[in-house]
């Protein structure tokens, strides 16, 4: 772990790519915890490409939430962060972030972790104020029911 770093781990039970699958095909069905629904604007896994969701809420509350793909490595991991807009052009954030997702094989099981990593103390203890370890736990969680399928 890094420091300011927020992270969870799960041994999600269907094999790496049913969970990249999952990931990469099906965000829309997991990527929000519900009640929240998620649409997804654009998913380009190589350097530079454009991440962008929306979040939808019960009471009709709306994050839409942009930023660039670092690395993508199929079935093994997935790095991107909301401080740059496509063009690299940088975007202020509240809570500035990089996401990290690998995916490790481990028989007909994955090792699944997913974190993120912060600038400063500070935002990272906001994000964990937010509900980081429940909502991320949760989307692990509907990863885990999607991938299955995919078994």
């Amino acid at each position: 772990m890094t420091e300011h770093e927020l992270a969870i781990e799960r041994r999600i039970a269907a094999p790496v790519d049913a969970v990249w699958q999952a990931w990469t095909e099906h965000l829309p069905k997991w990527w929000a915890p519900r009640p929240w629904t998620t649409d997804l604007i654009a998913l380009d896994l190589t350097p530079g490409g454009r991440f962008a969701t929306t979040m939808r809420g019960p009471a009709g509350e709306e994050m839409t939430g942009e930023g660039v793909i670092l690395e993508a490595v199929p079935y093994e991991r997935v790095a991107f962060t909301n401080a740059f807009a496509p063009g690299w052009i940088p975007q202020p954030q509240r809570l500035a972030f990089v996401g990290l997702f690998t995916f490790e094989a481990d028989g007909d099981t994955t090792l699944y972790r997913a974190a993120a990593r912060h600038w400063d103390e500070e935002t990272a203890k906001m994000h964990a104020e937010m509900g980081f370890e429940g909502g991320w736990t949760m989307v692990a969680q509907q990863l885990e029911a999607v991938a299955v399928n995919f078994a």
